[in-house]
This record gives C-alpha cells, structure tokens and sequence, in this order.
C-alpha cells in the first residue's frame, strides 16, 4: 500500500506543515495548487524535494478560497468547476514540466473533497474536468462501500482511479468518515496503527459501532502537519514495509 500526503501547503512566509521532514517517508505527494495553499516558490521547492525522494506527484486542488483554506464549500456550477481543476492542474504541471517532471493524479482538497464524495453533480463535474485535461491523469477518491459504483462512473469517464483510506480516521458504520464534530474521530497513535495493520492484513476497518467494513484501497492518506505527525508516518512507513 502506498503512502500519500498533502504538501506544499505553506503561503509567502506562513508555513504550514514539515514537508521536508515527511518527504523521505512517503509514496506519493499530493500538492497544493495555489488556490486554498501554495505559492510559485513553495511549488518550485516541494516539486524539487519530491524530486530528490523518488516521490510520485499529485495536485491538490480546491476551491477558490485561500482564506478559510479550501475548507469552506461553495456552489460552483460545473462549468466552473471544470474550469478551476484545469486551471490549477495545469499551473502545478507547468511548474513540473520545468523541472523535467509529471504530475500523475489529482486528489481534491477539504470542501471540495467532501463535496465530491457526497453530491453526484460535484463528483461527475470533477470527473468530467480530468477526462477533458489535455492527457491521461488518474483520480484519487476515497474508498467507501460504494467503490464499485464509483468506479463504473469513472469508467464512463476512461478514468484511471486509486482509492485512499485513511491511517488517522475513525470510520462510521456507513463506512464514511465519522464527522470531526463526533467523539474519537481522530486516532490516538494506537488506535492508528491497529487501524493500518488491520487494512494491510484484511482490507477491513472497524467503525465506530464495531462493525467490519471492507475497504480496498491502493493508498493511504497520512499527515505530517507536526513532528508528531512525522514521528506517527514513520510509524507507519515501518508497518506497511514489514506486512
């Protein structure tokens, strides 16, 4: 299973994140595109540290909302949607290009995640903008009971997909992620590892109400907004390399 992250989340002289601390550790870098995070120096530096670790290269795109950092939801038509994905993929690619690299995926950031998971119209406009880019890049989505529906719709697409689960979150029993606003939706560094090892060994997680939940997912997500963020990824990377 590969590991992934979102990078390159500083803005001017705000820093956000240890990126340079993360890097070594992980598979795949999903990175900010300059709408919710991320400047031209900040892309140019993260694109380079991925670089130099063998790290494959993701954008992160969101809404246009720099100051709640994509965190907000918005109501964008389609048209708009599509628009802003181009525009801010093809500003991270621009940016590879000049170092002689690729971006391979997109992951959406925050709302637009959220919004992508739960509204059908968000999900098909999203879908729509990367089979329309201008040559094959994949789609991270997140792995859900409902994966074999996305993937149809994907397929529709001539998307390639990967699915993500998560190392840090606690599941409901619908198999979505339980709401921050509930108890024990982050896990405690145990609770945490028990989770990855489980997903390595069974392709299951076990929600809040104790059911087991399959999940097949080809990566999973990690955050290293702290050192002890860092010191729980290489936590991680050495389970995942020992399974």
């Amino acid at each position: 299973m590969q590991l992934n992250c979102d990078l390159g989340e500083s803005y001017g002289s705000w820093t956000m994140g240890l990126d340079a601390q993360v890097m070594p550790h992980i598979d795949q870098a999903n990175i900010a595109c300059g709408f919710h995070a991320g400047d031209p120096v900040t892309m140019a530096n993260t694109l380079a540290l991925a670089a130099q670790h063998g790290v494959t290269i993701g954008a992160h795109p969101a809404y246009p909302d720099l100051v709640g950092f994509g965190r907000r939801p918005m109501n964008l038509s389609a048209e708009e949607i599509i628009a802003s994905l181009h525009y801010q993929i093809a500003a991270l690619e621009g940016m590879a290009n000049c170092q002689q690299l690729q971006v391979s995926y997109v992951k959406p950031h925050g709302a637009l995640y959220n919004d992508m998971m739960a509204r059908v119209e968000v999900r098909s406009a999203i879908m729509q903008a990367i089979a329309s880019y201008h040559r094959p890049i994949a789609l991270m989505l997140q792995a859900t009971p409902e994966l074999d529906s996305h993937r149809r719709e994907a397929e529709s697409f001539g998307l390639a997909m990967l699915f993500e689960a998560f190392a840090d979150r606690c599941y409901d029993d619908d198999g979505k992620l339980l709401s921050r606003s509930r108890p024990g939706a982050v896990h405690d560094r145990e609770k945490m590892l028990a989770q990855v090892d489980q997903l390595q060994r069974e392709g299951t997680v076990t929600t809040v109400g104790g059911k087991l939940i399959e999940l097949r997912a080809d990566t999973l997500c990690v955050h290293g907004d702290n050192l002890e963020g860092v010191q729980a990824i290489e936590a991680i990377r050495a389970l995942v390399d020992g399974n």
